[in-house]
């Protein structure tokens, strides 16, 4: 299976992040799923087991999902980590951002964190997204 970006739905900043990757990345290889998704749930209850998946997936009743979360076979990173990981599909200069992950990851994640819990406060939430092309829709799961 290629690699599959798991996100937020509702969040407006990672709904555009979702867009981001998919204007630039340098292959289409990437597939993507709201981690509310049946999809999501399939996936990772398979590859992390049904108590890390629901806790991956629902995070704060406050702040919803937890994390952006990034699954490539068995491999599921999480936060800043999921983040750099993507950041290698993606095209120049983009895909240099990789390079972030020399910063210790308790400093990468504590930003990702802080970014996390403003999220909705700074960027909102949107109860749908862009109603993709037919050649998008086929990326995404469920």
């Amino acid at each position: 299976m290629p690699p599959v970006v798991l996100f937020d739905g509702e969040c407006n900043l990672c709904n555009g992040a979702v867009q981001f990757f998919l204007d630039h990345e340098r292959a289409p290889e990437l597939r993507f799923a709201a981690l509310g998704s049946d999809a999501a749930k399939t996936l990772l209850d398979g590859v992390v087991g049904e108590a890390r998946s629901r806790e991956l997936r629902t995070g704060d009743p406050e702040r919803g999902p937890g994390s952006f979360v990034f699954v490539d076979g068995n491999r599921v990173l999480v936060e800043s980590g999921a983040a750099l990981r993507v950041a290698r599909y993606l095209r120049a200069p983009w895909r240099w951002a990789a390079a972030l992950v020399v910063i210790p990851r308790f400093v990468r994640d504590a930003a990702y964190r802080f970014v996390g819990r403003n999220r909705y406060r700074w960027f909102g939430r949107s109860a749908s997204c862009r109603v993709p092309t037919p050649e998008l829709a086929a990326r995404f799961l469920g």
